[in-house]
């Protein structure tokens, strides 16, 4: 195979193209991240948290971080945010120019680092080498490994994977392996909302959505025939909130003033008091599994309007088949 083919393949930088100084693959190996791994939306994000908790960290030092591969390789800025995590000052010079005082100051910083997070060095996977040669996976890992153990809290992007080459020069030319590697936690299951069966309802034939409609339609007018109302559809009734807080009021014993919302709501900012009143109550009632945003009701959004019905619905239907009797029979 031709270079030129095979640096297409790899999706490698040709010699040629690399800044000088740097790596050249002969009788030598070098781990490259794929140029979509870089273009990862996850992976960028994952580095966006990273900068900004360090550039937060050090605020009060004036230090700020614009790129992880060139701005800590060094070891100066490696070596104020571990002073500031750890409340421990390291005897090392301030400033060092020359390349081989860097390394010597990174070493240090390294060996803190480690005794700190209870790591023997062949445990990690970042040195003075890989660090000092501004290489982007040994940087991530550290630095991830400094947030779990002073800010646990720190929400790191889930699932976070790039694909990585190795290059190795050998004898008989270049021989190169690929493989997935993971930075952060996989999604669990507890990670994922629970299953809306509103998304999947309204995937189905218009029929079917037509049935629900219709028992909850039968649910709602029963209840508020007490009060000799009515409703013949839930698109558009329930849009400006007073149906809803009245139904709400009904089944959950609630006696609203009539100072606390609008009966006869004239424009949408009254509408959208009576909605956003209701949601909270069914909130504070636990009935609202799924955050629901008023200005959708009041925009007659379907799915929103269902969802909302049908949680007092559900919990009612389920009380009443409990009891054994319709709610609100008499003994």
């Amino acid at each position: 195979m031709e270079p030129e083919s095979l640096y297409n393949l790899l999706q490698l930088p040709k010699e040629d193209d690399l800044p000088q100084g740097a790596f050249k693959p002969r009788r030598a190996k070098k781990k490259y991240l794929t140029p979509a791994s870089r273009r990862d939306p996850k992976f960028e994000e994952l580095q966006k948290v990273l900068v900004e908790w360090v550039n937060a960290t050090l605020l009060p030092e004036h230090i700020v971080v614009r790129s992880l591969e060139e701005d800590m390789f060094d070891g100066l800025i490696l070596h104020h945010l571990f002073q500031k995590l750890a409340s421990h000052k390291l005897e090392v010079e301030e400033i060092a120019l020359m390349a081989a005082s860097q390394k010597r100051k990174l070493a240090v910083v390294l060996e803190a680092t480690n005794q700190s997070l209870e790591v023997e060095e062949h445990q990690v996977p970042w040195s003075v080498e890989t660090i000092f040669n501004k290489d982007l996976l040994s940087t991530l890992y550290l630095l991830m490994a400094l947030a779990k153990h002073f800010q646990p809290s720190l929400p790191l992007p889930k699932n976070v994977q790039v694909e990585v080459i190795t290059v190795e020069s050998t004898k008989n030319g270049l021989k190169s392996e690929k493989w997935i590697e993971q930075l952060t936690q996989r999604n669990t299951d507890e990670d994922q909302p629970p299953k809306d069966i509103f998304d999947e309802l309204f995937k189905l034939d218009p029929e079917k959505v037509n049935t629900v409609k219709e028992a909850i339609v039968t649910f709602v007018n029963e209840k508020l025939d007490r009060l000799g109302l009515s409703v013949q559809s839930l698109d558009t009734q329930f849009a400006d909130g007073v149906l809803l807080l009245l139904l709400i009021g009904q089944l959950e014993g609630f006696f609203l003033h009539l100072k606390e919302f609008y009966l006869t709501p004239s424009n949408p900012a009254e509408m959208l008091h009576n909605v956003t009143l209701a949601l909270e109550l069914l909130k504070d009632e636990g009935l609202l599994n799924y955050p629901i945003n008023p200005e959708d009701i009041v925009n007659k959004d379907a799915k929103s309007t269902l969802r909302v019905l049908y949680s007092l619905f559900h919990r009612h239907k389920l009380k009443e088949s409990a009891d054994g009797m319709p709610q609100g029979a008499p003994n």
